[in-house]
């Protein structure tokens, strides 16, 4: 399997986990909620922050998944990297909060390596073909080799 072919499966699985969380946040935030890591969650109107999470994570999977479709592959490693910054900050809320130090390296550190981790495979990736494309191109007429 060729390196594009294991990266195109990471971001696959990114997209469709990010849009996953996403959902499940804003249908059923009462189930996804515990497994956060914090020790408590907002009563009363303080729920509708559990759908502004939901609202992140689908806004960044649709991102991921809208140039990971049209073959935007190295814009699609920069997201990766940019959106790495999320489940780092929810990692660093839940120990800040005095959460679950388990759910907090164990599900958001190791998500945020993960997604790191994809976005620069696939940087790598796509600088290799970059590099291989101009060593294959001929020089533009006019100049010299």
């Amino acid at each position: 399997m060729s390196l594009k072919n294991v990266n195109t499966v990471l971001a696959t699985a990114g997209v469709l986990f990010t849009l996953y969380l996403g959902v499940s946040f804003i249908l059923t935030p009462e189930t996804s909620a515990p497994g956060f890591g914090l020790p408590s969650w907002p009563a009363g109107d303080g729920g509708g922050f559990l759908i502004v999470k939901g609202s992140r994570e689908i806004a960044m999977g649709l991102a991921m998944g809208i140039l990971l479709v049209s073959g935007h592959r190295r814009a699609l490693g920069w997201v990766l990297l940019m959106t790495a910054v999320a489940p780092f900050g929810d990692m660093i809320t839940v120990l800040a909060h005095h959460g679950s130090v388990a759910a907090a390296f164990g599900i958001h550190g190791l998500t945020s390596a993960l997604i790191v981790a994809a976005g620069l495979l696939i940087l790598r990736e796509t600088g290799k073909a970059r590099k291989a494309q101009e060593a294959a191109a001929p020089a533009p007429a006019g100049q010299p080799a």
